[in-house]
């Protein structure tokens, strides 16, 4: 007598594809990605590493701004605790690719403003003013990775990486997640583009089971890492974290991790197509960002000069939109040396406003601040005017 295998479950959710499925890129390989020694993925991850949005994750905000201390995490920090947990969890349940959740980790958040997610706030009502469309921190990630990277060319990366990259979400409450395919093509990461354009809320499932680890794994890295920030700048205390939270994840940044990540491990298990925490963890994740945004993130305390912050950012934006629009070019040196550095597309083929959000998008906070300077203040100038 034969075996022969079960009737396939007309109702189980669909297998999850190969990420080498995902590793097509939007233009024709150079002889040199040919010919290359490195998995597609780990090209990406070095392309990431490389560029010059990466160099400036270094002064960029993760939650506290404007000050000076040196163990306040910035987004450097960040996107490298993403990496690290999202690499522990491939590894633990199975088949997944390294090299895609490196890069997707690292590259997730290279479209942040200077000033976190009040930076972007501010950059975002601006550029409905101006009838651009919102900005999404997450599409202009998407937008230096394939446009504004390499003087203009863009990076030329893998549709999977750039898709991770585009559907993250790290601030939304979904505690299970399953990747959504669709058809595999440029076409439909174009079309998600849009959609998170639109509606920044709007539910876009990653296409690889891999960007669904790296969503996961961005709450996991922010959540804990935010509550140690806040108890050391005396923000809150330790203490005053909610029981149901402290009982169910712990009250460190060390214990809430390993319990977060012990558990998508455990409700994950079996289910190739599965990422998700047990509802209780759930529950308990959703009621710990809850408490972060009050105690924390809408903390007027933790919101210092961001009045100030604001009125700078539509400064820049108005000043920066006219001098881009001058027929014979910007008279800013800041922005001549942008469009110096850009290849002859961008500067014929981008509006004034688009390239006031581009540069404005690629400040670090020191950067915005010392423009701010340069703009705004007088300065003496010698006793006799030659």
């Amino acid at each position: 007598m034969t075996s022969s295998s079960p009737p396939p479950d007309p109702d189980a959710p669909p297998e999850p594809l190969p990420a080498a499925r995902f590793a097509a890129r939007r233009l024709p390989l150079t002889e040199r990605e040919r010919t290359d020694l490195r998995p597609p993925f780990a090209i990406d991850c070095d392309r990431i590493l490389y560029s010059r949005a990466y160099a400036r994750y270094i002064d960029k905000t993760q939650v506290f701004y404007l000050l000076k201390n040196d163990h306040v995490t910035h987004r450097v920090l960040h996107v490298q605790l993403v990496s690290r947990i999202a690499r522990t969890l491939g590894q633990k349940l199975g088949g997944l690719d390294p090299d895609l959740l490196e890069a997707a980790s690292l590259g997730h958040d290279l479209g942040h403003p200077p000033f976190g997610h009040d930076g972007e706030s501010f950059l975002s009502e601006l550029c409905r003013e101006a009838g651009i469309g919102r900005f999404v921190h997450a599409v202009m990630s998407l937008r230096f990775l394939e446009r504004l990277e390499r003087g203009g060319e863009g990076l030329n990366l893998t549709l999977g990486v750039l898709d991770a990259v585009l559907c993250h979400d790290g601030e939304s409450d979904f505690s299970a997640l399953r990747p959504e395919g669709g058809t595999a093509d440029f076409a439909e990461l174009d079309r998600r583009a849009a959609t998170r354009q639109a509606d920044p809320a709007a539910m876009v499932a990653p296409m690889t089971r891999e960007g669904c680890v790296v969503r996961l794994s961005d709450s996991i890295s922010y959540v804990g890492r935010d509550l140690e920030d806040a108890i050391m700048l005396g923000v809150l205390r330790r203490e005053d974290i909610p029981r149901e939270v402290a009982g169910a994840l712990g009250v460190t940044n060390g214990t809430i991790v390993y319990r977060l990540v012990e558990d998508l491990i455990a409700t994950s298990a079996g289910d190739p197509g599965l990422t998700a925490f047990s509802p209780e963890v759930g529950s308990a994740l959703k009621a710990l960002k809850d408490f972060n945004r009050e105690a924390i993130y809408y903390n007027p305390s933790v919101k210092r000069d961001k009045g100030k912050l604001r009125r700078l950012f539509r400064i820049f934006f108005e000043t920066f939109s006219e001098d881009f629009a001058r027929p014979g070019g910007p008279a800013t040196p800041r922005l001549r040396h942008f469009l110096d550095n850009m290849d002859g597309s961008y500067a014929d083929g981008t509006g004034p406003h688009e390239k006031a959000r581009d540069f404005i998008a690629g400040m670090t906070d020191e950067y915005f601040c010392a423009a701010a300077e340069e703009l705004l203040i007088p300065r003496y100038a010698a006793d006799v005017i030659p």
